[in-house]
């Protein structure tokens, strides 16, 4: 009973000032702000009528959503294309979205990554076994999400 005094609930036009607001704070999908504007108490044809709202006034967008993520997670965490996909594809992002987020990505600074990250990780990995050292590099890169083949190429020049 206590808990749902708590639960406020909001006339659409009060959700909207209030979704205008969480989505200008950063960029969100769609599935997160309809999450949210359910937990405001409002109908499903409520909560479409908004999201198509907010998506005409450009406050919410997936593609600059996907674009953002991209930059953020291959330029900060140095992750590879296909953990970026899984993560898109995780936040109910489309297909044509995830795809104009990956142009984004610079192939040259995308190899810098990879090199880099295999740089760190030989310089602390402590297995001695040449095998199971290459073994190991291998699959942290392909745990960043990096392709197989561009993997083995750096490791390839490592050598």
């Amino acid at each position: 009973m206590e808990n749902e005094n708590r639960k406020k609930s909001y006339t659409p036009k009060q959700a909207l000032i209030k979704a205008a607001a969480y989505c200008a704070y950063q960029e969100r999908t769609q599935q997160e702000v309809r999450t949210k504007l359910y937990s405001y108490g409002l109908s499903p044809d409520e909560v479409e009528e908004l999201i198509v709202r907010l998506s005409q006034e450009k406050l919410l967008d997936e593609e600059r959503y996907a674009q953002a993520f991209v930059r953020g997670k291959y330029g900060l965490k140095k992750w590879g294309r296909r953990k970026i996909m899984q993560g898109l594809k995780a936040k109910g992002i489309s297909d044509y979205c995830i795809k104009q987020g990956l142009k984004e990505i610079d192939p040259e600074q995308y190899e810098q990554n990879l090199h880099q990250l295999l740089e760190k990780k030989n310089s602390t990995e402590k297995e001695k076994n040449p095998f199971l050292r290459r073994q190991k590099l291998a699959y942290f890169l392909m745990s960043k999400g990096y392709e197989n083949d561009l993997v083995n190429d750096a490791l390839k020049g490592l050598e």
